[in-house]
């Protein structure tokens, strides 16, 4: 567990970049000891990919550095199974009414069926749970209810298609976007007008089309039968669980632009205050460091297809750990390879801990300076990148004993999420892939084609393995780096 030292040190100096400020500044929460946080979530029409888990490992990494901290967080993600169209313009089909007829299912059962997938996911990859999972389907009436309170300031609107919100009531708004695209914001025809009087609004509540069949998902309100716009539903259900102001608010960098800055504009023009005292956004995943990976993109990978090919989820965590989620993360198949081979080395030196120090109880190490290193990394706006590099830098240290290392290490994890209290002889075998090229290397060099078993033996190594060559065989041990 984390030292009180080391939990006061990072309350102390955890420094986050907001967004909307477009500052790092210290950290602590409106009210006592609690934070208030919350996640934007999935929308449930497909199976998430790995660049949007991305997002939600970022959010877990800031959600386990505030306990680590020691404050009692409040974590609170939305689930849209309703309402986000296929268009920014508020034109288009519900998303999940397109996959349900795509899938010749309901949109309930796409819904339920897609968040599953979704929770499966994020327990593969060691994200905590949330303390609160709020649907948007089950929250209608808040909904309406704040619909019905921007009304009453005179900021809403109706068309033939819905009620709309006028963002020229809004003097900041888009202040979430820096100046020049604030600017664009404003000014562009972002979307078709139709019977928009501002290019910017956004719809509150769509009705029903009156010439098409009964929608599965519709509700009646006070201006007609219809369904709820994506933007109202976080401002409804952050507002409603944690109050009119967060601490914390999370989400992927595409969210700036129209759905948090949107957030903003109705949640603060219904109560006079900030909607949140932080806003964090998460980088994309790009492939091969060229284009983002989105499902428009039409070039997802799923978690599912890295398992398939091998890989273990919390290696892909690792991966993720690698970058600051400030920064675009660029995935290929050999940069996750090189985190698989990492962890695994990692886990080997664990386990080689654990039998070291037996039964023993562990050292409390509060003012060790690795402790303080690893909690600097933390509060320098959440730099994982150095922290990792201090976890490495303690597991080669020859002069730290093995049950301090194990003790750090076990606490550092609190943080990293990498499961390595389970490291153990069982869970670092050699994988049949290593072995298999080891075979093959000893094959080649019993019949003296040497050049070609180097080659085998320089890929062991990169795996994370040297071969140790005897009279009578060989023997696969892993590297000491």
């Amino acid at each position: 567990m984390t030292s009180p030292s080391a939990s006061e040190q990072l309350r102390q100096s955890l420094a986050l970049y907001s967004t909307l400020s477009r500052t790092t500044t210290h950290f602590t929460p409106a009210q006592g000891d609690t934070v208030r946080m919350y996640v934007c979530g999935p929308t449930v029409y497909s199976a998430p990919h790995i660049g949007n888990m991305r997002t939600y490992l970022f959010a877990d990494i800031a959600r386990r550095v505030l306990c680590f901290a020691g404050y009692s967080v409040q974590a609170a993600m939305n689930i849209t199974d309703v309402g986000h169209l296929t268009s920014d313009a508020d034109s288009g089909d519900d998303k999940m009414a397109k996959a349900a007829a795509a899938e010749r299912a309901t949109a309930w059962e796409v819904a339920e069926k897609y968040t599953e997938i979704f929770f499966s996911d994020a327990d593969r990859l060691n994200i905590l749970p949330m303390d609160l999972v709020l649907r948007a389907t089950q929250h209608i009436p808040q909904q309406i209810e704040l619909i019905q309170r921007l009304e009453e300031k005179g900021v809403v609107y109706r068309t033939d298609d819905g009620m709309y919100f006028d963002t020229s009531f809004v003097p900041d708004y888009g202040k979430l976007t820096p100046n020049d695209t604030r600017e664009h914001l404003r000014a562009g025809q972002r979307v078709a007008m139709g019977e928009k009087r501002h290019a910017t609004d956004f719809a509150l509540w769509k009705f029903s089309p009156p010439d098409a069949p009964k929608r599965e998902m519709e509700w009646p309100s006070p201006w007609g039968v219809g369904f709820p716009g994506w933007h109202i539903e976080c401002s409804a259900m952050a507002m409603d669980y944690l109050g009119e102001t967060l601490d914390l608010h999370l989400g992927g960098i595409d969210h700036i632009p129209i759905h948090h800055t949107n957030e903003i504009a109705q949640s603060e023009t219904a109560t006079g205050v900030p909607f949140s005292r932080w806003w964090m956004h998460g980088a994309f995943l790009t492939l091969e460091g060229e284009r983002r990976m989105g499902k428009s993109e039409g070039n997802k990978i799923t978690l599912d297809t890295l398992i398939d090919e091998g890989f273990d989820p919390l290696e892909f965590r690792y991966l993720v750990l690698l970058s600051h989620y400030r920064s675009p993360l660029s995935f290929s198949r050999t940069a996750l390879e090189q985190a698989a081979n990492a962890l695994r080395r990692l886990r080997h030196r664990v386990a080689a801990w654990k039998k070291s120090v037996g039964a023993g109880e562990l050292p409390d190490c509060p003012d060790n300076p690795y402790l303080t290193r690893f909690v600097d990394a933390l509060a320098e706006d959440l730099n994982m990148p150095r922290a990792v590099a201090e976890l490495w830098q303690l597991a080669r240290d020859p002069d730290v004993d093995d049950a301090t290392k194990l003790s750090l290490i076990l606490a550092f994890d609190e943080v990293l999420g990498l499961d390595l209290e389970s490291a153990s002889k069982e869970s670092t075998e050699i994988p049949d892939a290593v072995v298999r090229l080891a075979q093959e290397r000893w094959e080649l060099r019993s019949a003296k084609r040497f050049e070609e078993s180097d080659k085998l033996r320089d890929q062991i190594l990169a795996a994370g393995y040297t071969v140790q060559d005897g009279p009578g065989g060989y023997e696969l041990v892993p590297v000491n780096d």
